[in-house]
């Protein structure tokens, strides 16, 4: 079935509260609980264990129609609020590398975070109350105001969302890798497909391999790859300017001096192999060594595509950071003949374009499953 037809479908037939869910295809749909027990040691801002739907949440999986040993984990963008839009792309890997996809979303994203701040009417009378204190801001919209000013209050958040997230997906896999997940098989191998700033969450990942996790792990990436500094935030769905701006200055000109003062995150940050990841993949000048050295051990386990139009997360940062795998082809650039966007990259479309994003899709994730299988 084509991506614009079965986009149509899954969205129609995907409901998070169902414990199960069979589709057409006879792959299933499981949606798990799951409590994240990161502790608040100092790392979070104290505002945030209050909510409450960041802590116990649900995630789905897609699981093929026969048992397999393998998985593939997908991390999604920065101020996603719905999993639409990765329905497909999870269907697809699933139908054709017959792994189970495991969605998880990170920390305040998707259905880690109040309904309200996915209420359009709520978030726009927020939105006017806001400017009519601190004045318009560029790319600001009902759409990222929540995260927008979560971010421009504590840019630490930043990291600590992360942080948490490491540590879910930590505990996640162990239950795989140990054999109490209630569907995957013990020790099923693990891949990662890790979409804009999931592809740098998965990037950390790969290079601080946790617990030997992702010691044999691919990571596919999908327009992402480059370090923070390259990247530009500010966007009607992301993030506003004032937002992109302060966490940008933030870990640019303060984060390094701010983790020299003693205490846990201090240490996580300067001993730990996940802070050092983190660290380096702030901007290409620090920590070179440690980051260019790991990234020409996983060279055989990368693989990105970027778009040329994208303009979030753009494929010249990209390329420079990938230049220290060594490997010629690490990066393929791909462009559409059609309107897209980072945020965006496969829209539906009701004209005869939708065509051209069908084969755009394909494109995509022939080579997704390709260097997946």
């Amino acid at each position: 079935m084509s991506y614009t037809r079965l986009f149509n479908g899954l969205k129609l037939l995907y409901d998070p509260s169902k414990p199960e869910i069979e589709l057409p295809s006879r792959i299933r749909i499981k949606n798990f609980e799951f409590h994240s027990d990161c502790p608040a040691n100092g790392f979070v801002n104290p505002e945030d264990p209050n909510i409450k739907e960041n802590s116990s949440f649900s995630y789905p999986v897609f699981c093929p129609p026969e048992k397999s040993n393998k998985v593939i984990l997908m991390l999604h963008g920065l101020n996603e609020r719905s999993w639409i839009k990765y329905l497909v792309w999870a269907h697809r890997l699933t139908e054709s590398t017959s792994s189970y996809v495991i969605l998880f979303p990170i920390s305040f994203h998707i259905n880690r975070s109040p309904q309200s701040w996915s209420n359009p009417r709520f978030m726009s009378d927020f939105l006017k109350t806001r400017n009519s204190v601190i004045g318009k801001i560029y790319n600001s919209s009902f759409a990222n105001i929540a995260i927008s000013n979560r971010l421009s209050d504590d840019p630490m958040r930043f990291f600590n969302s992360g942080y948490q997230t490491v540590n879910d997906i930590v505990k996640l896999l162990g239950s795989v890798k140990n054999g109490t997940h209630p569907e995957i098989t013990s020790g099923s191998r693990v891949d990662v497909f890790g979409y804009s700033i999931g592809a740098f969450l998965s990037e950390i990942l790969i290079m601080g391999n946790p617990e030997d996790l992702f010691s044999e792990s691919r990571l596919f990436i999908f327009c992402g790859g480059s370090v923070f500094s390259n990247m530009n935030g500010s966007s009607k769905l992301i993030m506003d300017k004032r937002a992109f701006d302060r966490v940008y200055d933030y870990y640019l000109k303060e984060f390094e001096t701010d983790i020299m003062k003693k205490g846990r995150l201090s240490e996580f940050l300067q001993t730990s192999k996940v802070g050092l990841a983190f660290r380096s993949m702030i901007d290409l000048g620090r920590l070179i060594p440690f980051r260019e050295n790991l990234f020409s051990q996983l060279k055989d386990q990368v693989q990105v595509v970027a778009l040329e139009k994208d303009t979030v997360i753009p494929m010249k940062g990209i390329i420079e950071t990938m230049r220290a795998t060594g490997k010629k082809d690490a990066v393929s650039i791909m462009d559409f003949k059609y309107p897209y966007s980072h945020e965006n990259p496969f829209p539906v479309l009701n004209d005869g374009l939708f065509k051209e994003v069908d084969i755009c899709f394909e494109r995509v994730f022939d080579t997704a499953v390709s260097f997946l299988t």
